[in-house]
């Protein structure tokens, strides 16, 4: 008998880091649980990417996912920022690798394509979708329910994703 996956979405950002953990049998979604880790934007970069770690650990440890996705970065007009986000993401990355999950990364677009059925939408789009999909979804600002279409974009994708890394490792 199949058990239900868990999968914890992050959408990184250095001030807000979203995060969504989701259950998928089959075709089923069920909601767990979302938030936002936040960094003190007094604090230098190394402490905010600190800040950033320990609270994404704490959720990992909490939640106990089986698999992880996290939003690509896209490329800004700011070199600054993109990087500073880079540096954001990477934190994204190494918590859940650290505690031995998979970690499968996503393209903004494919994210929205998965949910909301095109590339491009709206905020809005993607709330009204998220509550359609799980109706007892809980989700407080854009970042927490980012990470959730993050979430849910793997579990519509992570048998390809699956695949595609068997195949990389020979």
């Amino acid at each position: 008998m199949q058990s239900a996956i868990r999968i914890i979405g992050i959408d990184p950002g250095l001030r807000r880091t979203g995060w969504g953990v989701i259950e998928t049998l089959g075709n089923s979604l069920r909601f767990v649980a979302s938030g936002t880790v936040t960094s003190d934007g007094d604090m230098d970069l190394a402490s905010r990417l600190c800040q950033l770690h320990d609270g994404l650990a704490e959720i990992v440890h909490s939640y106990q996912p089986d698999e992880a996705a996290v939003e690509q970065t896209f490329v800004n007009k700011d070199a600054v920022a993109t990087l500073k986000l880079g540096q954001a993401r990477g934190v994204a990355m190494l918590v859940p690798a650290r505690a031995g999950l998979p970690v499968s990364e996503y393209a903004p677009n494919a994210v929205k394509k998965s949910v909301i059925g095109v590339g491009h939408g709206e905020k809005q789009q993607i709330h009204m979708m998220l509550k359609i999909l799980m109706p007892k979804a809980e989700f407080k600002g854009n970042d927490a329910a980012d990470a959730l279409a993050i979430a849910i974009c793997h579990a519509h994708n992570r048998g390809g994703e699956r695949m595609r890394r068997v195949l990389a490792t020979g």
